[in-house]
């Protein structure tokens, strides 16, 4: 067992999913002390209850972004009073190679050169450079009568990643 919870303390960060029995597609995703409903839209079936798996890539992708552009005007004193993106996401086929296009407004005093060290930074955030350099994948079916623990874990990765993109680099 303690090498269980070393093997799982190794994979980092962790959500956990289930299916809540409503509907066919309906899911429950923890992370940490939150959760979210997951479905797909009524046109394909789903109950349309929550985000389908795209939009939450997309909303990942966009949340990073503005984020991590906030920790950078932040760090430096700059004016920026708010930053929108809007995300949009395309897959030809399932082994089409995904696009995704941000479009980002800032507002506040910025200047050109601020607005453009924003833009840079915008595409060094985590969630970009994950997906730009892709992932290695494993599964794991676990034995019958072991079940995926219940237990969710916040490391704060994603905030550690997202100051190293606000460095400036010399």
């Amino acid at each position: 067992m303690a090498a269980e919870a070393a093997e799982s303390a190794k994979a980092g960060e962790a959500v956990v999913v289930d299916l809540t029995g409503v509907g066919r597609f309906q899911v429950e995703a923890r992370a940490g002390t939150s959760a979210l409903l997951v479905d797909e839209p009524r046109e394909a079936g789903g109950l349309g209850s929550g985000p389908n798996p795209f939009d939450l890539l997309s909303a990942a992708l966009g949340a990073c972004t503005v984020m991590t552009m906030r920790l950078y005007a932040e760090r430096k004193g700059w004016p920026l009073t708010h930053a929108r993106a809007r995300v949009a996401h395309h897959r030809g086929a399932l082994q089409a190679r995904d696009t995704f296009s941000l479009e980002i407004d800032l507002e506040g005093d910025l200047d050109e050169t601020q607005r453009a060290r924003l833009i840079d930074v915008a595409s060094r955030c985590p969630v970009h450079q994950t997906l730009d350099r892709g992932a290695d994948m494993s599964t794991t079916l676990l034995p019958v009568g072991r079940p995926v623990p219940d237990t969710t874990k916040v490391l704060c990765e994603h905030m550690k990643t997202m100051e190293e993109a606000c460095e400036d680099r010399a």
